[in-house]
């Protein structure tokens, strides 16, 4: 091996060497949270190369997004050199792309099929919909939408689509149409680069044997997250051989609701009896405090493969527990804690914000701008979903693709040239009268009965888009991109417009050109169809940029893969996290378990932990209870604080600027003493504190979760073991305090 990897190769403990010198036969690497798996992975796959001799063509690995496949081909390359190239590393969606523009001509699909993103595939779905007339407010698309994917995902055809009640029936002819508009269109959805494959080889088993004659080595990276159409996938690619490699974490499982299965990674040995497994459970990121309390929010999952994360790491700082009166303190506690971080030098891009629910998020922007702290919001409006890049990339996809009508109707009034709703909808059913594209249609102006002003619109149209197909020919990919935008029009538009947005949007089509260009010095043979292939193939946070000078801010979805040395996971409320949606299936409610765990152990050195008493929901203010997943935390290593409205106010003012209880404390302060030098809290004059144990004549025991007002009034929120959560009024109630 090159030196560089035999020392990178000395690095690794004893049970990442383990997993990287296994070659032969199925293997399952349980990796937990920060065990260093993408190293183990980048060193498997260079001693296959440069130990075992084995070719780089022969390696296909798969991860689950672009950045991901990106990194570790870089980290390969810096080890073994350009061979890194022949070496397939991609997503399983990117693999699906390359498989099918191979051979989709089997399946009665042209090479030159576009991609749909999802707003345009809703596009469809709805004209699906009207076809069928069919309710949009009775039937609402995005249920429709969902049911379709979720089928697909399960690799379920339209006509084997099950109609067990009212609703499905109108998916399967919604999902049967859709299919057959798709393919008119020549055109596939996301659900289709994983479910084509699988029927392609099902159907063609010569075109499989090309692929596993060559892939002797599979390595799946997040096993955990792969559906059944992925796992299908990978089932048929090693029938031949057995050499397999996953590497996950089912404790890291949290796209159920996506199609992910967990019983993938947790039934792998009885898919491979002689599997080995190899444990990575020694973590590299966080500190032994947060590593403990994330472990005990998992333990009571039963469904998990018994594991225990340790690390070498120092004990470091006790998590924070924020409780705070409402979600617009919980706010301000947030942000006054990343003031002091970055004053005391961390940058912004270290620390972040995680909520359950992206509507989380607009209090604390609000907070943010008046701290004037900049802040990006991962997952986002992004890039390619603007509009003026839409625009551009529907011209390209016309271009390599005329039966896409969809894009087509897209862009023949953009930017506008006078032909209008009426004009396209004659076009429309002469194309279909004639059984021809609508692009062929057009050439057909006055048969299809448009009247002279009409028909020559069109015609000059017809001519622009043969023009940009000659200019395509003559140019290199960027200059002819700008070319294609002076030349329809739409750059000119935009400067016509002289507006603070009209600049914006150009600055955007800058940036694509920029893109491009990107993509050119990236690749030996760049074509459009390989750009717009990569585009189509753009992850949620795979095009963040370089946020180094902001705050990240987004869901516990998004944050899988990342790290932070700061963390602020927020809302630790029933009903947010475990979501509300969750509680009633034992499954759901240990994704969420394992959401937060997740979230706990992208924490590197601090992990505060917030929840409000109460906070608006449609301008209501609604009372919750905190988070179960919070009695789980060991209270040695958690040190408790309070919003400034649970405080007495005077001692605030007295203690703390701000209005927070931080290690602060007078002996004439009502709520907190000092012992031996310790904040600790102390009994006020009502016995009714969250935390006490009651027993009820009838409900029998429970635990306060919320204590408000005044002694006559005060109403408690009281979980009950046996009948769940009571609100009740503390003078009526004839409780008895637990002691």
């Amino acid at each position: 091996m090159k030196i560089i990897d035999a020392m990178e190769f000395s690095l690794l403990n004893t049970m990442q060497r383990e997993a990287v010198q296994s070659i032969q036969g199925p293997l399952l690497i349980f990796a937990g949270a920060g065990s260093g798996k993408t190293r183990v992975l980048v060193q498997r796959i260079a001693y296959l190369i440069e130990e075992k001799k084995v070719a780089p063509w022969q390696i296909f690995a798969v991860t689950f997004t672009n950045k991901a496949a990106r990194e570790m081909k870089e980290r390969i390359e810096a080890i073994i050199g350009r061979r890194a190239d022949e070496t397939w590393i991609s997503t399983f969606h990117s693999a699906g792309v390359r498989i099918l523009r191979q051979h989709i001509e089997k399946l009665h699909y042209g090479k030159n099929f576009v991609i749909y993103d999802d707003s345009e595939q809703m596009t469809l779905l709805k004209a699906c919909l009207s076809a069928l007339e069919i309710n949009e407010k009775i039937f609402h698309p995005r249920a429709i939408q969902s049911r379709i994917a979720a089928a697909k995902n399960e690799l379920i055809e339209p006509t084997e689509y099950s109609t067990d009640d009212f609703f499905d029936e109108k998916v399967a002819k919604v999902y049967e149409l859709y299919d057959q508009r798709l393919k008119e269109n020549n055109a596939l959805d996301f659900g289709d680069l994983l479910r084509l494959p699988v029927k392609l080889f099902r159907q063609f088993p010569e075109i499989l044997k090309i692929y596993t004659r060559r892939l002797k080595f599979l390595m799946v990276d997040e096993y955990q997250d792969t559906n059944h159409a992925q796992y299908q996938l990978i089932r048929l690619l090693t029938q031949e051989h057995d050499n397999l490699c996953v590497v996950g974490d089912d404790d890291q499982s949290i796209y159920r609701w996506r199609g992910a299965d967990i019983r993938n990674i947790l039934e792998f040995e009885k898919d491979f009896p002689h599997a080995k497994i190899v444990k990575l459970e020694q973590n590299y990121r966080s500190t032994q405090n947060i590593l403990h309390a994330a472990m005990e929010v998992v333990k009571p999952i039963q469904n998990r493969h018994p594991k225990t994360l340790w690390t070498e790491n120092n004990e470091g700082e006790k998590l924070t527990l924020l409780e705070a009166f409402n979600e617009k303190e919980e706010a301000q506690f947030v942000v006054q804690e990343i003031l002091k971080k970055r004053d005391a030098g961390l940058p912004l891009n270290e620390m972040a914000i995680f909520y359950r629910t992206n509507s989380q998020s607009r209090v604390f922007e609000d907070e943010l701008r008046k701290a004037n702290i900049p802040y990006v919001i991962y997952g986002g409006m992004r890039f390619y979903d603007r509009m003026e890049i839409k625009d551009i990339l529907a011209y390209l996809w016309v271009l390599i693709n005329p039966a896409d009508n969809l894009h087509l109707k897209r862009i023949v009034n953009v930017p506008a040239r006078g032909i209008g709703k009426t004009t396209i909808e004659k076009l429309e059913n002469y194309s279909f009268s004639k059984g021809i594209t609508l692009l062929e249609a057009l050439s057909f102006a006055t048969e299809a009965g448009l009247n002279a002003g009409a028909a020559k619109k069109v015609k000059t149209f017809l001519e622009l888009l043969k023009n940009l197909a000659v200019l395509r020919k003559t140019e290199k990919l960027s200059d002819f991109v700008t070319s294609l935008m002076e030349r329809i029009g739409y750059l000119g538009q935009l400067r016509d417009e002289a507006s603070l947005e009209s600049q914006s949007r150009i600055e955007n089509l800058e940036e694509f050109i920029n893109v491009i260009q990107d993509y050119e010095n990236s690749q030996s043979d760049p074509s459009l169809e390989g750009f717009l292939d990569q585009v189509a193939l753009v992850n949620q946070t795979d095009n963040e940029g370089d946020v180094k000078s902001s705050l990240p801010l987004m869901t516990l979805h998004l944050a899988k893969g990342l790290e932070f040395k700061v963390v602020f996971l927020v809302g630790m409320e029933e009903g947010l996290l475990p979501h509300s949606r969750s509680t009633d299936s034992q499954e759901e409610l240990d994704e969420e378990r394992r959401l937060t765990y997740v979230g706990m152990t992208r924490s590197q050195q601090k992990l505060f932990l917030t929840f409000a008493q109460q906070r608006k929901v449609f301008g209501r203010d609604q009372y919750n209870l905190s988070s179960r997943f919070l009695e789980a935390l060991p209270q040695d290593i958690v040190e408790k604080v309070y919003s400034k409205s649970l405080l007495h106010h005077s001692s605030l003012e007295r203690n703390s600027a701000f209005g927070f209880s931080r290690n602060s404390s007078t002996k004439e302060d009502p709520f907190f003493e000092e012992n031996n030098g310790e904040t600790i809290a102390v009994q006020v004059s009502h016995p009714y504190q969250r935390g006490v144990k009651v027993l009820h004549p009838f409900f029998g025991e429970g635990t306060i979760q919320s204590s408000e007002g005044t002694d006559k009034q005060r109403k408690l929120i009281i979980r009950f073991s046996k009948v769940g959560t009571k609100k009740l009024v503390a003078q009526m109630a004839n409780l008895t305090i637990v002691k």
